[in-house]
């Protein structure tokens, strides 16, 4: 390729980083290989001020942040090097990827509103992944409800009365918080668990957020599926075991990734949920699949690349960028 793209990963630390497991750092990976510059910075660092100095900026403000050039190799211990930070304007680069993981906060939805003054600034060279607007418009186990044919009986709220109807109805039960990540905070409650008051207790009193409660799905213990999906499309599937004694399959807590092949009914929800993906520049999305039934469309920061490149033999991060010089207009 013949373009050198400048490219600002908004992200957690990456000196902290898997390696051999972070998404993010594959991304990285593959811009390098690309011969993409690379830059890293904290949200905490972004600064929006009046654009009235700039006149390609259409009424929008000018949006900066302390940067860190970086070079990245798949060298444990050694896997960032840093050039010294400085202040940049990101409305100059050509897409920043935004990837810090979720509590989806106020603090998340702010950098969605910060971010928006770059994105498709000028001839619209500036392309934040995902869209920052549809990011904000799509917390991960809300959007999901828009596709009622695809789910599992499933109840958002506040009201501890309809809670308390929905358990009666289906017994055994999965209890969510709204905008949590990485498996924390969720319960498996079945029909006759003294805990149920305590749980619900304990959100409250903590969250003024409603629960998402779900019924539980046997077909879980043989495994979560995560589908990573380019620009709507499945590029492959992982399947997310859980540890012995354990309802969740994340990861994070102990679930074991193992290969999977998509069915006819996971093409189906991907044909079904594909469009508004595309439509709406969520380029990098990871769904959620247990049995016939779809859970999650995480949109923030999905993980699972690089347990798919191994069992696959694929390059994923190659699929997400190829799809990213698309919506560039890169040939």
């Amino acid at each position: 390729m013949s373009m050198t793209l400048k490219i600002a990963v908004q992200m957690d630390p990456l000196e902290d980083v898997n390696i051999d497991g972070d998404s993010t750092f594959a991304m990285m990976l593959e811009a390098s290989r690309r011969g993409y510059e690379l830059f890293v910075y904290d949200f905490r660092s972004l600064r929006l001020q009046e654009g009235a100095q700039r006149p390609d900026m259409d009424g929008r403000g000018r949006l900066t942040a302390t940067v860190r050039p970086v070079r990245v190799q798949r060298q444990r211990g050694a896997h960032a090097h840093f050039d010294a930070p400085r202040i940049m304007d990101l409305g100059e680069t050509d897409v920043i990827l935004m990837r810090q993981d979720p509590p989806f906060d106020m603090a998340y939805i702010t950098a969605t509103h910060m971010l928006e003054h770059v994105h498709g600034v000028g001839s619209g060279k500036t392309l934040v992944v995902n869209d920052p607007r549809a990011v904000r418009d799509a917390p991960e186990k809300l959007l999901v409800m828009h596709y009622p044919q695809l789910m599992p009986p499933t109840l958002v709220t506040w009201d501890r009365e309809a809670i308390t109807a929905f358990r009666e109805k289906h017994k055994d039960i999965i209890i969510k918080p709204l905008f949590g990540n990485g498996g924390a905070g969720i319960f498996r409650i079945r029909a006759d668990d003294e805990n149920f008051a305590s749980v619900l207790e304990m959100h409250f009193s903590r969250s003024r957020e409603p629960l998402m409660i779900q019924r539980y799905e046997p077909k879980v213990r043989l495994g979560d599926k995560r589908i990573i999906l380019a620009d709507g499309q499945p590029i492959g599937a992982i399947n997310r075991v859980p540890a012995s004694g354990e309802a969740r399959s994340n990861m994070h807590v102990g679930g074991r990734a193992e290969a999977v092949k998509l069915t006819a009914r996971d093409t189906e929800i991907c044909e079904t949920i594909g469009a508004y993906l595309r439509d709406n520049g969520l380029i990098f999305v990871g769904i959620d699949v247990i049995g016939d039934w779809l859970t999650e469309i995480n949109v923030t920061s999905p993980t699972g690349m690089q347990e798919l490149d191994r069992f696959e033999n694929i390059n994923s991060a190659g699929l997400i960028w190829d799809a990213i010089e698309k919506r560039l207009q890169i040939t």
